[in-house]
């Protein structure tokens, strides 16, 4: 009994039921006002927050992610002026300097005083126009001038792979492998995949005469871009240099030197840009020209090979030689002597001798010359010879003729005398032979020449 009364007295306090809604509805109001209040709060402050990120972001030089908390940032306050001057500036550091301005410009709208915005517009047509410069230095393959406007580029826009790539491309099409391969193994650390990186590490691979692992780097860029088209390309100039050398090189050595000289020839004809391949390939050919004796196409080899490869041993030595057998003995010297400078070795050393003494012996009267004969006349081929030239120039041939010519035949049948007098003697012609003067014998000019007319043939026993 007393239960039932305490549970009614108790139910009895309770409020009604319309009254628990109107509290319940209280409550709900209070908590829906209290979210709504606080979502307004952070709606008003997020492009800040956005933009505070953004800012934090570009000091750690993470344009990218930067970018994205910038243009959120807009998106959400269009009237956010920093906003808008933080995304531009993003945009300049990636390198897109139309977006920039479109974003300074806008800031001007809002702001057409503001200074900073003026000048950071100013900035991006700047790096417009080094753009511009280096397109058209790139078609008119004035690589060092894209070199120079991709530094000034890159001064403003430090993030942007793309004015990279070019620089290190056109580094490597000057020849400057070590600076192009370290701008591209930076991008390839930070991004394994970029194939344009990986094309110009290959293009330095391939401009170094490392064709096999230049291929494996072009093939590696058209597995991430099957569409790169100057890795296409590359790719199918390097296997078909390789292929040409190789056959100009196996042609060479089964002795057929007309066909290597044509691969060789052909060779050449596949990529100008290939500066060590191709001092390669003239250095080949004119080695295949000096066995078809065309030496002065040799030396014109040569002298290519060294225009692309100053340091090239092998072509100075090859146009020393060719020098040598076109008895261009100052020349041949001149190569020698620098080979002996890069690279001390006994052999050199005997070789720019051999020249110098050759240059020597070219300084003094051709007795040889004189007499019409070879170096390697036989005794009897030098009385021969000395015979047919004295009676040639014999004076009692041309005394009929003006004083002048006399004069003339006298001093060349002098010469005859002299020549024969040095050939004829194995002592004095194996001192010629080696280059000595042969002034220790007293000299010989004239002694037992001719003396007059009628003492002509007293020289032959």
């Amino acid at each position: 009994m007393c239960g039932t009364i305490g549970c009614n007295i108790i139910f009895s306090s309770l409020p009604s039921l319309d009254t628990f809604r109107a509290h319940a509805s209280i409550v709900y109001l209070k908590t829906v006002l209290g979210h709504l209040y606080f979502i307004t709060h952070i709606l008003v402050f997020l492009p800040f927050y956005y933009g505070n990120r953004a800012a934090t972001l570009m000091m750690l030089s993470r344009f990218r992610e930067a970018l994205e908390d910038s243009q959120q940032a807009v998106r959400l306050d269009d009237c956010f002026m920093k906003g808008h001057l933080r995304e531009g500036k993003c945009h300049l550091s990636l390198g897109n300097a139309m977006a920039a301005s479109r974003c300074f410009q806008k800031v001007l709208e809002l702001e057409p005083s503001n200074r900073e915005a003026q000048q950071e517009n100013k900035t991006a047509e700047t790096l417009l126009e080094f753009e511009r410069m280096a397109d058209f230095g790139f078609e008119k393959r004035d690589f060092r001038k894209v070199v120079f406007c991709m530094d000034r580029a890159l001064a403003v826009a430090s993030a942007c792979h793309r004015f990279k790539i070019l620089k290190a491309e056109c580094l490597a099409l000057l020849g400057r492998y070590p600076e192009a391969q370290s701008v591209a193994s930076d991008i390839l650390r930070m991004d394994s995949t970029n194939a344009d990186a990986l094309y110009v590490r290959g293009l330095c691979l391939y401009y170094e005469d490392c064709i096999d692992k230049a291929v494996q780097f072009f093939v590696q860029a058209l597995r991430m871009a099957p569409d790169h088209e100057k890795a296409r390309l590359a790719c199918r100039n390097a296997k078909a240099l390789k292929a040409k050398k190789e056959e100009g090189n196996q042609a060479f050595k089964n002795n057929n030197y007309e066909a290597a000289y044509q691969l060789y020839t052909e060779a050449l004809m596949i990529d100008p840009n290939n500066i060590k391949t191709n001092a390669k390939l003239y250095c080949n050919r004119a080695t295949a020209g000096a066995k078809l004796k065309k030496l002065q196409q040799a030396i014109e080899d040569c002298s290519s090979a060294i225009k692309l490869d100053d340091t090239y041993i092998k072509a100075y030595l090859r146009r020393a030689q060719c020098y040598m057998d076109t008895e261009q003995y100052e020349e041949a010297v001149r190569d020698y002597e620098k080979v002996y400078q890069t690279e001390k070795t006994s052999d050199h050393k005997h070789l720019l001798k051999n020249a110098q003494l050759e240059l020597k012996k070219s300084k003094r009267k051709d007795y040889y010359k004189v007499l019409g004969v070879g170096k390697n006349a036989t005794e009897d081929e030098i009385k021969k010879a000395y015979r047919k030239r004295a009676l040639m120039h014999h004076p009692d041939r041309h005394s009929a003729a003006t004083p002048e010519v006399q004069k003339e035949e006298e001093k060349k049948f002098k010469e005859v005398g002299e020549a024969f007098t040095v050939l004829s003697d194995p002592k004095k012609k194996i001192r010629y032979d080696n280059g000595h003067d042969l002034d220790d014998d007293g000299g010989f000019e004239g002694r037992g020449m001719y003396s007059g007319p009628g003492n002509f043939f007293f020289q032959f026993g």
